[in-house]
């Protein structure tokens, strides 16, 4: 459930000539992502210092330790950035990290079980737990506090009342 690094950002490209990279961060202040450095590949094998450049659409220019030539910066296209959970921010009771709620069982008001979220996607309007339900494939459910009232994730848990006709 809880690991010790949580994605922060991820690397879209190169920018420029001269090593600079495409940094897109999924902070909720996205200039924060500096701040969490060192930043951690996602196997762990890997790690960079940054020093963000100008916002440019969907992120910011970066330099980022060792990387000196546009193409060691393209080469680390779709390389996913994770934060020491240390050096994170605590956040308030009703937030959550989207990897803390990866892998938890998700029961109905009445406690049966429909699933495990296997992932949290946000394609802008808010987000939504996909929900791995055994045997029938997987389900979309809305994150709101109507849908889902209750996330506790020191029993590993979440509790939904999904809408009418979502769950057949």
């Amino acid at each position: 459930m809880a690991s010790d690094r949580v994605c922060v950002g991820a690397i879209a490209g190169a920018f420029g000539v001269r090593g600079e990279v495409r940094l897109k961060s999924f902070c909720a202040q996205p200039e924060a992502i500096a701040a969490y450095a060192p930043l951690w590949s996602e196997d762990g094998t890997r790690h960079f210092s940054v020093r963000l450049g100008q916002a440019i659409p969907n992120g910011f220019s970066a330099r980022l330790s060792g990387i000196a030539t546009r193409e060691e910066a393209e080469a680390l296209k779709g390389l996913r950035l994770f934060a020491e959970r240390s050096k994170l921010p605590v956040l308030p009771d009703d937030e959550f990290y989207h990897a803390d709620l990866i892998g938890l069982t998700v029961l109905d008001t009445g406690g049966a079980v429909l699933g495990r979220v296997s992932a949290v996607l946000n394609h802008g309007a808010g987000d939504i737990l996909e929900i791995q339900r055994p045997g029938k494939g997987n389900a979309l459910l809305p994150f709101t506090l109507a849908v889902v009232p209750t996330v506790d994730l020191t029993a590993g848990r979440i509790i939904a009342d999904p809408p009418e006709g979502l769950w057949e």
